[in-house]
């Protein structure tokens, strides 16, 4: 069932809004899994300037919900209320800087800074390669992957809180710990500089090769699914709990936890956000039950039920 409709009020409010604005937009095609129902308002901002326009001119009770690259999501079947904003061209530059350094807007592939890197010879951020999301999420949840933190390499970013004003956060600022940066929920994320060292360019395509035949030996990432499922809690590995919980294959309507990899589920087709969503909270209650371990969501799980 549809939202009711909000467009017609949000331009009257928003006349020099210069991004793109839609209304009940679908979800689940923007998201890795697939599944979830629709955006009341779908916003996609033209740039920073756009951006803090519009959220210093949103009412102050309307819900604001930031979408990135929809990796590390599970969108719910009632869709999102009130307003999701989706960075488009305006935050997908990638820039070289000197002192080996590189600067990325939020809407940028993860892997585009490692590419960007390795052309330029800059060292320390092939990890980059690893995580399939954006900039903007490696930022929100200081993503890692095969050695590498976004915390290692992140010198500032810049964002647009709740009223519209546009902060510089250096990297003490982000209070990174695992897989979690300790900014207000309301900043959005607008562009990132990393900090790179020399390196050799064969070297650190070498090293993006094996970390890509790494991800496709052991994650199903030809797979609807949606990354690492659960935080690595201290001391364990999360897919040695859930292995050990038996839960490697299980299924739950047509979601099934990955034979591959089972830190990671999947859609085999035709799953709804509430067969993934109950998929891993079933396994979280068989860890807790065998291990006495409670595995914490990694996946973000935005929306209203079905």
């Amino acid at each position: 069932m549809p939202f009711p409709d909000l467009l017609p009020a949000l331009r009257d409010k928003l006349p020099d809004f210069r991004g793109r604005i839609t209304s009940n937009e679908p979800l689940a095609p923007l998201t890795w899994f697939r599944v979830g129902g629709p955006a009341q308002v779908m916003v996609v901002p033209a740039d920073e300037a756009d951006l803090a326009y519009l959220l210093a001119g949103l009412p102050a009770d309307m819900p604001v919900t930031m979408l990135g690259l929809g990796s590390n999501l599970i969108v719910r079947d009632g869709g999102v209320p009130g307003v999701v904003i989706r960075l488009g061209r305006g935050f997908s530059e990638v820039t070289v800087e000197e002192g080996h350094r590189i600067r990325a807007g939020t809407g940028v592939p993860d892997v585009k800074v490692a590419r960007a890197a390795q052309d330029a010879g800059i060292a320390g951020l092939a990890f980059f390669r690893g995580i399939p999301g954006s900039v903007g999420g490696a930022l929100r949840m200081n993503g890692g992957a095969y050695g590498g933190e976004t915390k290692d390499v992140l010198i500032e970013a810049r964002g647009v809180d709740r009223a519209g004003r546009i902060h510089v956060l250096g990297n003490a600022d982000m209070h990174f710990t695992y897989r979690h940066c300790g900014v207000a929920d309301d900043v959005i994320f607008t562009s990132a500089l990393f900090q790179g060292a020399p390196g050799d360019p064969a070297e650190i395509a070498a090293a993006m090769e094996k970390i890509t035949e790494s991800r496709e030996a052991t994650q199903p990432i030809k797979s609807r699914t949606g990354g690492s499922t659960f935080k690595n809690p201290p001391g364990h590995k999360a897919w040695q709990l859930v292995d050990a919980a038996g839960c490697r294959g299980l299924v739950v309507g047509d979601a099934q936890v990955s034979e591959l990899h089972c830190n990671f589920l999947i859609n085999r087709g035709n799953a709804t956000a509430a067969d993934i969503e109950t998929l891993g909270e079933t396994v979280r209650r068989r860890v807790k039950e065998t291990s006495g371990v409670e595995l914490e969501w990694e996946i973000k799980r935005i929306g209203l039920p079905g």
